[in-house]
This record gives C-alpha cells, sequence and structure tokens, in this order.
C-alpha cells in the first residue's frame, strides 16, 4: 500500500491569478523537487484569497481540500519563513503566506511540520510545500 499524502502546498497569488499560471508553478516544483500530485494532502492559502477563482479551480481540479488561515493563525510561522515581504504584510498583515499556509496547515490537528520546499515564484503566485510529520507514540 502507497504511503499517505503528506504534502500541503501553500500557496499565495496576486488578483486575477489563473488556475493554469498557478499548476504550472504547483507542477515545476513538485517535479524540481522529486515530488507528485500524489504526495499532496491538500493546499492552503490566506483567507483574503477566499474567492480567487484560479485557486478555487485549482483545487478542484486537483479534487484537493484548501484551507484557509488568516492573518492572525498565520502569525505563528512568521519566524519560520525564508523571507520576509513587506508588501505582502502591508497587503495581508502576514510577512508570507506560501510557506505560512503550507506550515499552517500540515501542523493542523497538532501534527508537526517542516517546510520542505521554500518560496517559489512565478510572474503572479508563490508556492511553497511542507511536509506532515506524524508524531511517533
Amino acid at each position: 500500500m502507497p504511503p499517505a499524502p503528506a504534502h500541503i502546498a501553500g500557496l499565495g497569488c496576486r488578483r486575477g491569478c489563473s488556475a493554469s499560471e498557478l499548476r504550472q508553478l504547483l507542477d515545476s516544483s513538485l517535479a524540481a523537487h522529486g515530488l507528485h500530485l500524489a504526495d499532496l494532502a491538500g493546499l492552503a492559502s490566506i483567507e483574503l484569497k477566499r474567492d480567487e477563482p484560479g485557486l478555487l479551480e485549482l483545487a478542484q481540479s486537483l479534487q484537493l481540500p484548501l484551507a484557509w488561515f488568516s492573518a492572525e493563525q498565520l502569525a505563528p510561522w512568521q519566524q519560520q519563513l525564508s523571507e520576509a515581504c513587506t508588501h505582502t504584510l502591508q497587503v495581508t498583515g502576514s510577512a508570507g503566506v506560501a510557506e505560512a499556509c503550507a506550515l499552517a496547515q500540515a501542523a493542523s490537528g497538532g501534527l508537526r511540520a517542516v517546510l520542505v520546499v521554500s518560496k517559489q515564484r512565478s510572474a503572479n503566485a508563490t508556492l511553497a510545500l511542507a511536509r506532515i510529520i506524524e508524531e511517533q507514540p
């Protein structure tokens, strides 16, 4: 039996970013790190993008759950960002979206999480991957 999917893709994007651009960034990031779509347990982004068509379409096309986080929920993950962005902080209230969202969702339910792919960029999107670490009894 194959292992359960253990990665979360955190996504950030500019308004109007297409699902195809997000998918291309996801596919290239996974391939560059020896991962596959089957390794993904879900997607995550910031609440401000809850109505973003590209994010919604991507999640639907991949048939993956898409979790939303407020800037306050992302605050505990700020110290683990590979880089903080003042523009992102001004716009969203969080110094980083993709990495913080990936970590927050991977750690949900009391699990541990580690960032395995730091922020990757396309013209209009960012992506990061976190691995869910199951706690040992």
